[in-house]
């Protein structure tokens, strides 16, 4: 099976696109269609040889397709084989149709002017102005209704030409003068305002810059960043955007990082962080390594998710095209009967109910219902993609709305995952904290469990050597130093080896009350001293538990660490139920729970580890996703910074695209109503239902873009880690990391 993409410059609504499905659809070997309205392009899944077939088919019925094969990275190939940016600008309307347009529009203007002095609408002027109006202004038109009218189609085009052939015979010239050049000036101008969702999209691909300051043989070149290798040393100078992924080798600066992860604040790149393509270089020159080519950046990838999410139809939509697939032909069987029924039945005058049926046939065209719904669900697609928030599709942005309760893993969504040494307490007389610090680190420092890294990481002096090393499992470690047998462990190993007095015990349960692990240094015979480690809280995670609960969202937090530890947590933070002890089927089996309780339920997760509760949930989120291959793929959203407060910021953002979405509905469907009411009690005229329908089109479509605005940006960052500038000002805020038990 075979899978071809088109772009096509003149299919940008619904019209086209059932225009495109009733001529394909006769093909022999063409299997399916999926359309992208916003960025005009048509996939068809096919048993053909090549694509010739295809191409001849929508040539025929006016369409001017260019075949591509879009790679997700703002690159495609065309015919030719050769590689060019994607769908480059280029005018919607000529100047020639511009003037075009313009004169059909004095003519008509003074075919009814003319008209209304003369009290004459069948006078030779009045008619020659009024075909000339028609002729300049509605020959597209005229030329698609006659497509429409070979391919079987009700849509748009047919209608109006109907309408505006009817309106001659019945002679109402001015006003079918009126109505071709309304009609085409409205068509130019929702060309334009749909070309604004697409900016949004095509403003991502042009984040990347087209050439890299690369590396070659003790100079630099300024080559095509697609042609880049990995490996490959790239230099940015300041003000320059990043090129490509990599991690920096040489130099340091602070980056804009806001087009990826939607950090308000630039972030300090020194040797061995990694950068993104898309980003800005502020102050100084860096030089990295490239780690991804220029179709495998994490922008690309985000580009290919967001292209990828926008064609796939959100419920709403769906909803709106099985409506729209019965509103136009009930409609225009109800014209019919409208026409023909009461001068038939009742021997009323023919030309009056001929003439409320041609404005029902206008009526009768649901653009603006259906345009409403994709446009909204883009521009809400690409505003999460500008803050930072890569969301898989417009099922899951509407869905976000539904949540009642989100289910949180705790290291690193909740905290750093970077525990550290919080206390150490000497018990026996002649150790000092550094003693006690020398030999636990060098018991540790085979292990690489989180605890015994925190504890190696604080020692910085020389290490012991040990000998008869031991890992005892869920516990600790043994080991020999000079002769003498020391353990390292949990608060459970100090008491199986019998150390464990009252007077420790006391310390033991303080520290694992204010949240803290609590290691035991001791020898065969009795405990040395306690030393507590602590992961470290992120601010921004009490921040965001504070803003789901005032958007009435339930808490919980998921953990592998003991109850204890959980509860200690879910006390700092505000979570309203917190739960210790679980494995990965354990929070799956939470999840279930969340869903008997709750219904609609998220999680947020690494999108590695908690693969099964993100897959359950219905949205799972990835936190830290920038530049990671998995959490990209398998999260329905990912959150692209380690700032937890960006998941209610998607559910304000979901909230919101649910209201434009019912307003665009409403809007539409409303209106309709309204001019359907009118046109049966004789009180709307062709010229304003046209005004009607398309003013209505522009109405939904400007409403959705309104999700475009710069209301509701991200919040400031105000930490990026444990080793940054406004971690090390803060106030610490600690609690227990479960010893010898993975961190979830």
């Amino acid at each position: 099976m075979n899978r071809s993409t088109f772009h096509i410059d003149k299919m940008d609504c619904p019209t086209e696109e059932q225009l495109i499905r009733n001529r394909l659809r006769s093909v022999e070997g063409i299997e399916g269609m999926e359309f992208d309205l916003i960025q005009r392009e048509l996939t068809v899944t096919h048993r053909l040889d090549d694509e010739r077939t295809i191409l001849a088919a929508l040539k025929s019925i006016g369409m001017d397709p260019e075949l591509s094969l879009p790679s997700g990275d703002g690159f495609a190939v065309d015919e030719g084989g050769r590689e060019e940016k994607v769908r480059q600008r280029r005018p919607l309307v000529s100047r020639t149709e511009w003037v075009l347009i313009g004169v059909s529009g004095v003519l008509a203007v003074s075919a009814e002017i003319l008209a209304w002095i003369t009290g004459q609408e069948h006078a030779i002027p009045v008619v020659l102005l009024a075909v000339a109006s028609i002729a300049l202004g509605g020959r597209e038109m005229i030329q698609k209704g006659w497509r429409a009218l070979k391919t079987f189609t009700l849509n748009i085009n047919f209608l109006m030409t109907i309408a505006v052939a009817g309106a001659v015979v019945i002679g109402q010239w001015p006003e079918a003068a009126m109505v071709t050049f309304l009609f085409a000036l409205a068509e130019i101008i929702e060309a334009y305002s749909l070309d604004r969702s697409r900016n949004a999209i095509r403003s991502l691909m042009e984040l990347s810059p087209d050439m890299a300051l690369v590396a070659d043989d003790g100079s630099w070149r300024e080559v095509r960043a697609d042609s880049v290798k990995e490996g490959q040393r790239v230099r940015v100078r300041p003000g320059e955007r990043i090129p490509l992924d990599g991690v920096v080798i040489a130099g340091a600066s602070t980056v804009n990082q806001a087009p990826i992860t939607g950090e308000s604040m630039p972030v300090e790149k020194r040797e061995g962080d990694q950068v993104f393509a898309g980003t800005i270089n502020e102050r100084g020159m860096l030089e990295f390594e490239v780690t991804a080519s220029k179709r495998n950046t994490t922008l690309a990838r985000i580009i290919r998710a967001v292209q990828q999410a926008q064609a796939s139809k959100a419920p709403t939509q769906r909803f709106v095209d099985r409506f729209a697939r019965y509103y136009t032909p009930a409609v225009v069987v109800m014209a019919v009967v409208i026409a023909a029924g009461p001068p038939l039945l009742l021997g009323a005058a023919f030309y009056p109910w001929f003439y409320k049926a041609l404005v029902l046939l206008v009526i009768a065209c649901p653009c603006a219902l259906v345009i409403s719904t994709p446009v909204t669900v883009v521009s809400g697609l690409a505003a999460a993609a500008r803050r930072g928030m890569l969301v898989k599709g417009g099922m899951y942005l509407e869905e976000g709305r539904r949540l009642k309760a989100v289910a949180l893993d705790k290291t690193g969504t909740m905290t750093y995952g970077a525990p550290v040494v919080t206390d150490v307490i000497p018990f026996a007389p002649g150790y000092t904290e550094d003693d006690v610090l020398e030999i636990a680190a060098s018991l540790d420092a085979p292990s690489e469990h989180p605890v015994a890294c925190a504890i190696v990481g604080h020692w910085t002096g020389e290490l012991l050597p040990i000998t008869e090393f031991e890992s005892i499992t869920g516990r600790g470690v043994r080991g020999r130093v000079g002769g003498c047998t020391y353990y390292v462990g949990n608060h459970r190993l100090a008491h199986e080896i019998g150390v464990c007095s009252p007077d420790i015990e006391v310390v033991l349960e303080r520290l694992e009350r204010e949240g803290k692990t609590a290691v035991v240094l001791s020898t065969e015979t009795e405990a040395l001293a306690a030393i507590g480690v602590a992961d470290t809280l992120r601010e921004t995670s009490i921040e965001a538990i504070h803003a789901l609960h005032d958007l009435g969202i339930r808490t919980v937090m998921l953990t592998g660490d003991n109850q204890m530890t959980a509860e200690a947590i879910a006390r700092q933070v505000g979570i309203d139920d917190a739960r210790g002890n679980l494995l990965p089927e354990d929070k799956l089996a939470a999840i279930d729970d969340l869903f008997r309780q709750h219904g609609a339920v998220g999680m947020v997760g690494d999108g590695i580890n908690d693969a099964p509760a993100l897959a359950k949930a219905s949205i799972g989120f990835a936190m830290g996703a920038a530049g990671t291959d998995t959490a990209l793929e398998t999260a329905d959203v990912a959150l692209m910074e380690d700032d937890l407060r960006k998941l209610p910021e998607f559910i304000r953002l979901s909230r919101r695209t649910s209201r434009i979405l019912v307003q665009n509905i409403t809007f539409s469907i409303g209106i309709k109503a309204v001019f359907f009411v009118l046109a049966l009690m004789g009180a709307a005229t062709l010229w304003m239902a046209v005004f009607a329908d398309m003013g209505t089109s522009l109405l939904v479509v400007f409403n959705g873009l309104r999700l475009l605005s710069r209301r509701g940006e991200s919040v400031p960052n105000i930490s990026q880690g444990p080793g940054s500038r406004a971690n090390r000002n803060r106030r610490h805020l600690s609690f227990q990391l479960a010893p010898h038990v993975e961190a979830t």
